[in-house]
């Protein structure tokens, strides 16, 4: 590790921590902001839910594709010279989203703000890893930066909730830029330049066949709702992404030093909890931009009740980190894993049940629970694929942990919301749109949350009736994103448990 001999800069332990982790939690609060205000964009642009689906997704895919690389180049660069880069293109980017004219326009930008995003995060916990070296107070360091992230996990969907209910869904972008320009200064003032001379080579190749995988299975399961699950388009994605897949493992495992270590996973611990992560984004941190969208297309709230509605969920997501911390005096990291997941399945299962009930309380108690689960992962995942590996592997297996999350929050939005839409448009087709003429374009504008577009061609007194139908299609197809979460997260937590013991003999 050598730093930059030209730069002195102030190092107030402190203030390093609470800069580089401002960065992390504008990642997470531009993500938690988005999802409270998808529907009020979908009805700006008459958005398709292919289109709405691309909003998140290209953000996510592009995010998840650089955060290898992006460490790699900081590490390689100057951390502080690639966060600076990194906070001003998440501030054009974000410039770019609030001035979209349309809904491709918008996925567009999302895109480059995605891959600001990669060269935000990724510098900024290089720079919490470099800046303190003692176990105790870097232990202490992470504890305060995962504070910071669950924090922001709380108060981002109120604050979306309100910038919806009064500037607007831009406002959930343009607020990024003022942050940005503060956050800016404070780096050049405060952070010093570091970079490690023995830093890993990029992996061109590598980069390419994982973002072209992603690509390809996230193509398939957009358009596979969209335009039928045996279309062209959705076929040639899922094999453009399977062959891309392949490509990949072929390519890492001819590398010396490759992007992403596949030697890693013959070890069945570490499987296990690679597992347990990509279980726990896939279907409980996933439902951060997923629940909104029902609390506001199945259940009938504002932008700013859904805000507070979140509440339960995200106080739930950063108290139980704490109480996982007290297991691990009896529990073992499997065995908490394993519970976690449990109750995710749990609190889906339970929140599906009042979604079908469209029982209030009873999905409120399903939030809770699923929070709970989620707080649990949340605190142990990281940590317990960091303990099964070697030290000097520790920088590749924190990149595969990371890479390892996105990838789960991707692929669970694009299957879960492909199940979303799926449902409703049968359930549509079984049981009609009440006054509505054209089942299917109504099914359509149900799905993308814009029903003011149905609405138009529809008679005052027939409006309660079509708005009763639409919220009860919307609660009918989200019960079973609901369901197909718990499935998915029960059998995680049996074969999580059963990897890391089994692996644990080894």
């Amino acid at each position: 590790m050598t730093p930059h001999p030209s730069t002195t800069r102030l190092s107030n332990p402190l203030s390093i921590l609470l800069i580089a982790s401002t960065g992390c939690a504008l990642t997470v609060l531009d993500t938690n902001l988005v999802a409270i205000v998808l529907p009020t964009i979908s009805q700006e642009f008459r958005a398709s839910f292919a289109d709405i689906e691309w909003v998140i997704s290209s953000y996510v895919l592009c995010f998840a594709s650089l955060l290898l690389p992006a460490g790699a180049i900081a590490d390689r660069f100057g951390r502080r010279r690639i966060y600076l880069i990194g906070i001003i293109s998440f501030a054009v980017t974000s410039l770019l989203c609030g001035l979209a004219p349309s809904a491709p326009a918008l996925y567009m930008a999302r895109a480059l703000q995605g891959i600001s995003a990669a060269f935000l995060l990724a510098p900024a916990l290089a720079i919490i890893g470099h800046s303190f070296h003692d176990l105790q107070a870097r232990n202490r360091a992470w504890a305060i930066w995962g504070s910071i992230m669950g924090l922001t996990m709380v108060i981002a969907p109120i604050l979306g909730g309100f910038i919806a209910y009064t500037l607007g869904w831009r406002w959930a972008f343009y607020i990024n830029v003022p942050i940005c320009i503060f956050l800016a200064g404070t780096v050049f003032l405060f952070i010093q330049e570091s970079c490690d001379v023995s830093a890993r080579r990029l992996d061109p190749a590598g980069i390419v066949f994982f973002a072209a995988s992603m690509f390809g299975l996230t193509w398939g399961l957009i358009n596979g709702q969209a335009t039928g699950w045996a279309s062209w388009g959705t076929l040639s994605g899922f094999a453009g992404g399977g062959l891309s897949i392949a490509m990949l493992i072929i390519v890492e495992l001819a590398q010396t030093h490759p992007m992403l270590d596949l030697s890693l996973f013959i070890r069945l611990q570490f499987l296990g909890a690679v597992l347990a992560m990509f279980s726990y984004a896939a279907t409980a941190q996933v439902m951060a931009s997923m629940l909104p969208l029902f609390l506001q297309n199945g259940m009938g709230q504002s932008a700013l009740q859904t805000g507070f509605e979140m509440l339960p969920f995200a106080l739930a997501m950063l108290f139980f980190p704490h109480i996982g911390r007290l297991l691990e005096r009896h529990l073992s990291s499997a065995t908490i894993l394993a519970i976690g997941l449990m109750l995710v399945a749990g609190g889906n299962a339970l929140a599906a049940w009042g979604a079908r009930e469209a029982v209030w309380y009873t999905i409120m108690s399903g939030m809770i629970v699923l929070g709970s689960g989620g707080g649990l992962l949340n605190g142990e995942t990281q940590k317990a694929i960091m303990s099964v590996v070697p030290r000097e592997r520790s920088g590749i297996a924190s990149g595969i942990s990371t890479t390892s999350r996105f990838t789960g929050i991707l692929l669970g939005f694009a299957i879960l919301s492909g199940i979303l839409a799926t449902e409703v448009r049968r359930w549509v087709a079984t049981f009609g749109c009440g006054a509505c003429q054209h089942p299917s374009i109504f099914a359509d504008t149900v799905v993308a949350g814009d029903l003011p577009r149905t609405f138009i061609v529809i008679g005052d007194p027939a409006r309660a009736i079509t708005l009763e139908q639409a919220h009860r299609a919307f609660s009918h197809g989200f019960t079973f994103v609901l369901l197909g979460a718990a499935v998915f997260s029960f059998i995680s937590s049996i074969t999580v448990f059963v990897l890391m013991k089994v692996g644990r003999r080894d």
